[in-house]
């Protein structure tokens, strides 16, 4: 009876190894956007108020939307703003990729979002050359430095994180579910990812939709890409755009070395990288590069796979994978 007993607690013990973890899904609003987090575990957890809580905090810190953040007051002149870690972080990756792509990720270009009536603030009435050049007087990221843990803002740029704060926000909840033990999990924010092991119900990679350029709104892919243990943000023009009197379209992406819209074939570019912060920089900076001056600053870059959707100069639509994208 003995050698029964421990028999049976043995194939019960094996079972539960093998049970097949808990698909822990929570989904909800932030950012402007939508957010979905999918983790597996062995018990039913909902860290929905942690989630919220750290989205509040980066928020508050980095959020051109919120009058009162951190970084609303320094670009309305508070000098006194001691900035947090996630400030600091930002404005850490932002001055790296500013200088690796040239100025062409450049956070102080936020006065010409607004300009254009693409951010926060109203836009500028009867935008002509000569307000875009006295605009222009302020933008250059390189002028701004961190003292004793406050910005120094000389030339008083109206500072936008906006197009790499969406990743941050990703990697935040990355490092608390990694804090947590999590070895399996996808976070997209809409539409950027960090993907960490597989999909458990499929056992597989996790399988990520690029989509197709599509000005009319309707939702197709173009791609499906196996993700594991790595982030991707994709930037395009096919989504967010104005349309001028004429009837021109023209990019939410400002050209940081003009001041204008983006004007270029490049209808969509996808990045992989380590982290969604870097990808989702290096995304907005390789709209406004173009293909050539991308292919030419990858060479230094293998930690960076990427993707381009694209018209050839019959108007087709070409695709182009650099790095050994998926």
């Amino acid at each position: 009876m003995k050698r029964i007993a421990i028999l049976f607690l043995l194939v019960l013990v094996s079972c539960k190894k093998q049970s097949k973890p808990i698909n822990n899904f929570t989904s909800g609003e932030v950012f402007g956007t939508y957010y979905k987090i999918q983790f597996f575990d062995d018990a039913a957890l909902d860290y929905t108020k942690q989630y919220d809580s750290l989205f509040s905090e980066v928020n508050k810190s980095i959020s051109t939307y919120v009058p009162t953040s951190d970084i609303s007051k320094i670009n309305k002149g508070d000098v006194t703003i001691l900035i947090d870690r996630h400030f600091k972080k930002v404005f850490e990756v932002s001055k790296e990729i500013y200088n690796e792509t040239n100025g062409f990720f450049d956070p102080t270009i936020g006065v010409l979002v607004n300009a254009w009536d693409f951010g926060p603030e109203g836009a500028v009435v009867a935008l002509d050359s000569l307000k875009i050049d006295s605009l222009m007087q302020s933008v250059g990221f390189n002028n701004l430095i961190i003292s004793e843990e406050k910005i120094k803002n000389p030339k008083k740029a109206f500072i936008d994180f906006n197009a790499i704060g969406k990743g941050y926000g990703l990697d935040v909840i990355a490092e608390f579910l990694n804090s947590k033990g999590c070895e399996n999990y996808l976070i997209d924010i809409g539409g950027e990812i960090v993907a960490k092991g597989i999909n458990i119900e499929s056992s597989n990679f996790w399988r990520i939709g690029i989509e197709e350029p599509n000005f009319d709104g309707v939702q197709s892919h173009k791609k499906v890409v196996g993700l594991e243990n790595a982030a991707m943000a994709t930037s395009g023009v096919y989504r967010k755009f104005k349309v001028d009197a004429d009837g021109a379209k023209y990019s939410h992406i400002i050209n940081a070395k003009t001041g204008y819209p983006s004007k270029t074939n490049i209808l969509s570019v996808s990045v992989i990288a380590p982290t969604c912060t870097i990808a989702d920089a290096y995304a907005t900076a390789f709209k406004v590069m173009g293909i050539e001056k991308v292919t030419e600053l990858l060479k230094t870059h293998p930690e960076l796979k990427v993707y381009f959707i694209y018209e050839d100069k019959n108007r087709e639509i070409k695709t182009l994978s650099l790095n050994g994208f998926p």
